[in-house]
């Protein structure tokens, strides 16, 4: 039986196996808990709802665990409204517009607001990224735009992938 290599606890297939089906984000290996990647848990965009009910999306257990914590995603930059924006939307799928103008019902699952700690040259949307900032979760309305999120990554940097 294989050793955790940071706990020295015995790890079963079973643990390694729902290891692997739990993402990036800290997993628990024979009743410890994994170390974290060093610029951030990693969450996809498919981990973000635990369900649609009545009342709309409800976040997952795992996006209301990570709340304020770094973590990282990969995504497409969906086309800023102008260029010297500090903001700008995650996507799913490369998209031609900005999904911005959606209200809290219409709010699309698959997008998340990013709020760069710095100024950063956009790149085109077809090109995968990588983000990696704090997140926000629960709607919000920017002040100075006016525009609602429901999931924010605040502070936060981009890399090419």
């Amino acid at each position: 039986m294989k050793r955790s290599s940071w706990t020295g606890e015995p790890v079963s297939r079973r643990d390694i196996v729902r290891a692997g089906m739990g993402g990036a984000a800290a997993l628990t290996l024979a009743g410890h808990v994994a170390p974290v990647r060093a610029q951030g848990d990693m969450l996809t965009f498919e981990q973000l709802y635990g369900k649609f009910s009545v009342l709309g999306l409800e976040f997952s257990e795992q996006v209301k665990r990570l709340k304020g914590r770094k973590v990282s995603m990969r995504g497409f930059m969906a086309p800023p409204l102008k260029a010297e924006s500090k903001f700008f939307v995650l996507t799913k799928m490369p998209m031609a517009l900005c999904p911005f103008c959606s209200s809290d019902a219409d709010w699309p699952e698959d997008i998340v607001v990013v709020y760069l700690g710095d100024k950063q040259t956009f790149v085109q949307s077809n090109q995968t990224i990588e983000v990696t900032g704090t997140l926000e979760v629960g709607s919000w309305i920017d002040p100075e735009t006016g525009f609602v999120s429901q999931l924010r990554l605040t502070d936060a940097r981009f890399r090419s992938v």
